[in-house]
């Protein structure tokens, strides 16, 4: 399993959006230029966001974007599948019950099911909050050692 930058790029996002929250729309621009992400690419990835409830928008002169819940209420798996779509290593384990006509002779789909439910577990036990706190430890060991 590959994500793609438009994964990594949902999630730097809705991080930096969590860090810079203070009650007002943050300004599109603002997080691409702290996030090095250009503006276009950043365009096709906030309506997908926008449209699965994770971000409120605004328009006009005070326009920008804001988190809808709590940071600790995203995990990084439900943003990871509104961007890249289902993390199933393979096709046919994606479907419940398993559809393929080799399920009950296939010698490797108890590994790729293992694998699959080891991805869902930790992806969904991490939340924004989690993301968000892990910055401001490298941010505050990385003031420490300018000192």
């Amino acid at each position: 399993m590959k994500i793609s930058t438009k994964g990594r790029y949902a999630l730097r996002i809705m991080a930096d959006l969590a860090v810079h929250d203070n009650g007002e729309f943050i300004r599109l621009k603002d997080i691409s230029e702290r996030q090095c992400i250009t503006l276009k690419y950043m365009e096709q990835i906030m309506p997908l966001l926008t449209k699965a409830g994770y971000v409120k928008s605004y328009r006009g002169n005070n326009g920008g974007y804001m988190l809808a819940r709590k940071p600790e209420e995203y995990t990084a798996g439900e943003i990871l599948r509104t961007t890249e779509g289902s993390l199933s290593p393979i096709a046919c384990i994606e479907d419940t019950p398993n559809r393929c006509p080799r399920k009950d002779h296939c010698t490797s789909l108890s590994f790729w099911e293992g694998m699959w439910k080891v991805v869902s577990e930790y992806v969904d036990s991490v939340t924004l909050a989690d993301l968000v706190q892990n910055e401001k430890k490298q941010n505050d060991s990385a003031d420490i050692a300018g000192q």
